[in-house]
């Protein structure tokens, strides 16, 4: 169980998070939608230790871990592919896959997950010795992904993992999601497209100006009057 109780989080004087109290069950993907500025981002990073709390807890197994630095998280079993991708563009894609392992020693292990996400992501082995700089953007997405999942976690945070791809790219991100998710990671996904988030996920919080305004599981969502006429496009 991954879970934030009552979080507040600042920038400067604008609170950012006004008490979120939310959790992710093993074995989930859950999904976190609403508009920009509502938190979403922010959420993330204060779960992995990249943005400091003002206040409340986050607990991950039973642990409270928003005193931890991240790498501390990230040993946890918790990995962010962040927003925009940020792949490191003058390196290959084999040598960005392997810094997702920087934390891990066990180079066979290490051999076997990057095959892994090959599995997943068959245009990564076409492309191992690329530069990274050179992909498209879902390929770079893919990327991303496979990086944090080089980490080997526990729980995969993705960042707006369809913003900015053609919708054909965006339904094979959808797809490969499901396989991770099957594979038994569990997922916390951040989504403006929120169609596509309630469609893969089991469970879903809308976030809306640094609090949770609704939550429930993700079929009802779907079919909320709100939710429709704010999200879906009526």
């Amino acid at each position: 169980m991954l879970e934030l109780v009552k979080v507040r989080v600042n920038y400067g004087q604008t609170q950012a998070l006004r008490g979120v109290s939310l959790s992710a069950r093993e074995g989930s993907i859950v999904a976190l939608v609403g508009p920009n500025a509502a938190g979403k981002t922010t959420t993330l990073k204060a779960i992995t230790g990249l943005k400091p709390i003002t206040e409340g807890e986050i607990h991950f197994e039973g642990r409270r871990i928003d005193r931890l630095d991240t790498s501390e998280i990230i040993r946890l079993g918790i990995a962010l592919s962040p927003e925009g991708r940020r792949v490191f563009v003058d390196l290959t894609v084999l040598e960005n896959l392997r810094l997702g392992a920087y934390l891990r020693s066990n180079r066979e292990e290490v051999r076997r997950d990057i095959e892994r996400v090959y599995g997943y992501f068959t245009v990564l082995k076409k492309r191992e010795r690329q530069i990274s700089g050179t992909l498209s953007g879902g390929e770079q997405q893919m990327l991303a992904i496979g990086r944090a999942l080089m980490a080997k976690p526990k729980y995969l945070l993705l960042d707006e993992p369809s913003l900015g791809l053609a919708p054909l790219v965006v339904k094979s991100i959808a797809g490969i999601i499901r396989q991770i998710s099957g594979g038994g990671v569990s997922i916390i996904l951040v989504e403006q497209n929120a169609r596509m988030a309630l469609r893969l996920s089991e469970y879903a919080y809308v976030l809306e100006s640094g609090l949770v305004a609704l939550e429930g599981k993700a079929e009802e969502l779907l079919h909320n009057d709100y939710v429709r006429k704010a999200y879906l496009g009526g």
